[in-house]
């Protein structure tokens, strides 16, 4: 199981499910499986133990039990895993700082997600995740800090994304705006803030080390595993689907060139080293929907009204519009508590099928044209429903600007948290407190800013 490139602000829900592939397995180690631990790393005022980090080297080990080739040597693996871990500490501890919390009600929603996901209840994720030999009480911590860090994740992007009409239309007008979808995977060699020349040479051959691993019969994933420091790179660092207008406009004319399978060389970035492959590529096509037009009566339960009374009221309605002819729109008026459509005699004008929800849905795909529905129930109460008409709109444009604007948010969002997690990680305390995990042309690792 792989975790999707994330879309952030546009594509983030409020109740979340959390990607399956990590979550089987938590990265926090129950401590007393260790009788003898030591700190492997200093954060800022926090520490990571050695069971935090052989628990999480285990779980990204299973992860690939299938083809464990793919991974790294084991002392590099380390160190991916305790760069991770240092991450997290990092964003868990920001986010504290802000007040960003979660309840329990959030970790159960995100435990049940994942169950489902994996095709369990939660009672049988729990005992998969027990049978393992892991705890599952360090299992909801781990969703919940992934949630913490989800949601400084948006406050970070809200703060900091912005987008205009103008910058829509410009896109658009580009001569270098390109349409379709193509799915990508990426190494990043990346440049530490403020790198120095020798910071650059050093980043530049790792990116060559890795092109002639791949050019020698490497596949791209396991390169990715062993050379990337991308977040995603314990993932292959595959992107997934991305349009073309979400591309950093300095790979677009590289990627227009390039055939499924292509790689290409190490191109240097704002920052540090990218090497993408295409894995695929799909051309756009006309956005044709169904619309229809309808009416509808809304009664609502009150203080007033008790929810037999409301189901017996929208009969009464139904009867005097079907065997009396009184007039729909009429009616409506009179008597809907739906704010939006009420004053304008119900009418709910063109809209998708799906857009009032699936019950109203339902009833469209089951009415003719001017005929009215018996009284249904939803959640805001009991509705009748006269359809009007049926139509196909090609909708090609307004959702090409819809899509530009995600994909210059997307990247603007992309931008934006990756230049907060360098600001955070230059401005840290990271002593790497064991040797054997340091990089190999390092001294030991401490970074604070003055």
């Amino acid at each position: 199981m792989k975790q999707s490139f994330a879309t952030f602000l546009f594509a983030i829900a409020a109740a979340t499910v959390l990607p399956a592939h990590a979550q089987l397995l938590p990265q926090a180690a129950a401590a007393d499986k260790q009788p003898l631990d030591r700190i492997v790393a200093v954060v800022d005022e926090s520490v990571i133990l050695q069971s935090e980090l052989n628990e999480a080297v285990r779980s990204v080990q299973q992860q690939y039990a299938s083809d464990p080739s793919q991974l790294p040597p084991i002392d590099v693996l380390r160190r991916q895993v305790l760069d991770r871990l240092v991450l997290m500490k990092l964003q868990i501890a920001r986010a504290n700082e802000q007040g960003v919390r979660v309840s329990d009600a959030d970790i159960d929603k995100a435990v049940a997600g994942v169950a489902q996901q994996n095709k369990m209840t939660p009672e049988q994720l729990r005992a998969a995740v027990e049978q393992e030999g892991s705890s599952f009480a360090a299992f909801r911590k781990q969703l919940g800090d992934q949630l913490i860090v989800q949601r400084l994740h948006e406050s970070v992007v809200r703060d900091s994304v912005n987008i205009t009409d103008s910058e829509i239309n410009n896109l658009l007008a580009s001569p270098t705006y390109k349409a379709g979808e193509v799915h990508l995977a990426h190494i990043q060699i990346s440049v530490p803030s403020g790198g120095t020349a020798a910071d650059i040479q050093a980043a530049q051959t790792k990116a060559d080390q890795a092109i002639g691993a791949i050019k020698g019969g490497m596949d791209f994933n396991a390169a990715a595993i062993r050379y990337s420091d991308a977040q995603d790179a314990l993932d292959g660092g595959d992107l997934g689907w991305r349009r073309m207008d979400e591309v950093p406009p300095a790979f677009v004319d590289a990627i227009t060139t390039m055939k499924p399978g292509d790689v290409t060389p190490a191109q240097r970035g704002p920052t540090g080293f990218h090497i993408l492959k295409l894995v695929a590529q799909r051309a756009p096509g006309r956005q044709v929907i169904t619309e229809y037009k309808a009416r509808q009566i809304l009664i609502k339960p009150s203080e007033l009204l008790t929810p037999e009374q409301a189901q017996q009221k929208a009969q009464d309605l139904y009867n005097r519009i079907v065997n009396k002819h009184e007039d729909f729109a009429k009616l409506a008026k009179e008597n809907s508590k739906d704010d939006t459509t009420a004053n304008a005699g119900g009418d709910m004008g063109w809209f998708p099928q799906q857009a009032w929800g699936t019950a109203v849905a339902q009833q469209l795909g089951q009415l003719k044209d001017e005929q009215v529905s018996q009284p249904f129930q939803t959640e805001a109460g009991w509705h009748i429903l006269q359809r009007e008409g049926e139509r196909q709109s090609d909708r090609t444009n307004e959702i090409e600007r819809d899509q530009a604007r995600q994909a210059i948010g997307n990247r603007k969002a992309e931008q934006a948290f990756d230049d907060f997690l360098r600001e955070m990680r230059s401005g840290a305390y990271v002593n790497i407190v064991a040797p054997e995990l340091r990089a190999p042309d390092n001294t030991p690792k401490q970074d604070k800013s003055s």
